[in-house]
């Protein structure tokens, strides 16, 4: 039982179930924004935003393909603005808060694996190399 308590305390598996939670909400979000202001701005400019009742009859078979078009369009406008609101922003943030951290391995001249900065041997290919106070530019 104690490995198993582990288990379901284990941070990453917390962070999922928080990402779930937090994704979930975000999607409805989503799917209410696009609701509300999306699919009016298509219909001004297209007509009717909703093409879920398109289809096609080929010998008496229907092919509902309204509801595939609906879906591309509504898949389209989400992941544009998950893009645009969350990535986005996200990795300006990072690329921010990552400006100013200290470099710590440098590539081997050699086989170009990445080794310490202040290493005299490439532990990879076992040559020698001169050590660096900073890695190049």
């Amino acid at each position: 039982m104690g490995g198993f308590k582990k288990f379901l305390f284990r941070g990453n598996l917390v962070d999922l179930a928080v990402a779930v939670v937090v994704g979930a909400a975000f999607a409805s979000l989503v799917t209410d924004f696009t609701k509300s202001f999306i699919a009016p701005l298509i219909s001004l400019l297209g007509g009717e935003p909703d093409y879920t009742r398109l289809s096609v009859k080929i010998n008496d078979t229907t092919f509902p393909y309204g509801i595939f078009v609906t879906s591309a369009i509504t898949f389209f406008i989400t992941s544009a603005i998950v893009y645009f609101i969350v990535v986005l922003p996200t990795a300006k943030i990072i690329e921010r808060l990552d400006r100013h951290k200290d470099v710590t391995e440098r590539p081997c001249p050699q086989c170009l694996s990445d080794i310490p900065v202040k290493a005299r041997r490439c532990r990879y290919c076992t040559s020698e190399v001169l050590p660096a106070t900073e890695a190049p530019v």
